[in-house]
């Protein structure tokens, strides 16, 4: 497959909302996954490759050894838990900035996968947090839009 060019902050892509994946996307989810491995990131929202469609691509394991790819077809996010946690989060769009998020630990979320099938799955922990960060981007969110005016200004400036 291919390694795609990663769209930067504060190309206007970024911040627009997707419209839900109709047809086939094997390919482009294929493209995603080598791109997120090559970059390397945990996960790829399609706007970050200026597709702006509902669908990202994550492997929240393979830094570590074990290669777990997961796409995620028009995905929904039903349930997130009241619990918090507060960590660095990095994008593959703010290189060199690196944000403070609050995230839920939990997340119940449903999607399709690359053949159609509809899952339903509450993740936990990185995963959870690392599913949300993604399915921002499908919104048009970015981890600078949780930020302070101050906090933001000063994550700008490392983009600069």
């Amino acid at each position: 497959m291919a390694v795609l060019p990663i769209l930067r902050w504060p190309d206007p892509r970024l911040t627009t909302v997707c419209t839900p994946v109709r047809g086939d996307v094997r390919a482009l989810a294929a493209d995603m996954l080598d791109t997120m491995y090559a970059a390397p990131g945990r996960g790829l929202a399609a706007p970050q490759v200026g597709a702006l469609l509902r669908l990202f691509v994550m492997d929240v394991t393979w830094k570590e050894g074990i290669r777990t790819p997961q796409v995620f077809v028009n995905p929904e996010i039903l349930w997130l838990s009241d619990t918090r946690a507060t960590g660095p989060e990095g994008c593959l769009s703010l290189p060199g900035a690196t944000t403070y998020v609050a995230r839920a630990t939990e997340a119940r979320l449903r999607w399709t996968d690359l053949e159609g099938a509809l899952h339903e799955e509450t993740l936990s922990g990185f995963a959870a947090i690392c599913a949300q960060h993604e399915y921002d981007h499908l919104d048009g969110i970015l981890t600078l839009d949780h930020l302070s005016p101050a906090d933001r200004a000063i994550a700008e400036g490392a983009l600069l």
